[in-house]
């Protein structure tokens, strides 16, 4: 079975991350925008981050500039909007894609195990994928649900164990 440890993804920093490192936690993977109407949905990643993460929470940003030209920046613009505008701690990693020939292969499988309103395919930015300790996808969001209305999903997941 494939899961989510099976990956590796490039921080903003550029290094090469083995997603094995998120291994046994519950989380959250999502693709963000810096100039998009929902980025305020950071705060509540954030808020997300810091209330479970000593639980095994994880949220895990991916960066995404296909719709509508929303992350136009490089690593380090990217890093810098979401720490001094929203106290992101929580790991970001650099832009990928998340639709069409070049889309990660994470997303490939993310879409792959949970479809949404079209199909497999990624609507907007801000949609979620809530994945649990075993490294399989729990539920899928989208880009409207608010992170602080899927709580009671992160707590069942992590104490699913």
């Amino acid at each position: 079975m494939t899961a989510l440890r099976d990956f590796t993804a490039t921080t903003l920093t550029g290094s090469q991350q083995p997603l094995d490192a998120y291994d046994g936690q519950v989380a959250l993977v999502v693709n963000t925008a810096s100039k998009c109407g929902l980025t305020p949905q950071l705060e509540g990643l954030e808020t997300l981050w810091k209330t479970y993460r000593e639980q095994g929470f994880v949220v895990l940003g991916f960066p995404c500039n296909q719709f509508a030209n929303q992350e136009p920046g490089d690593a380090d613009a990217i890093g810098e909007f979401c720490q001094q505008n929203y106290g992101v701690s929580f790991p970001m990693f650099d832009k990928i894609d998340v639709n069409g020939a070049d889309a990660h292969p994470l997303y490939v499988w993310l879409k792959s195990q949970k479809s949404g309103a079209l199909g497999s395919r990624i609507k907007w930015n801000f949609t979620k994928f809530l994945v649990g300790r075993d490294g399989a996808v729990v539920q899928r969001y989208s880009s409207m649900t608010k992170p602080e209305t899927i709580t009671a999903d992160i707590e069942a997941a992590l104490a699913a164990g």
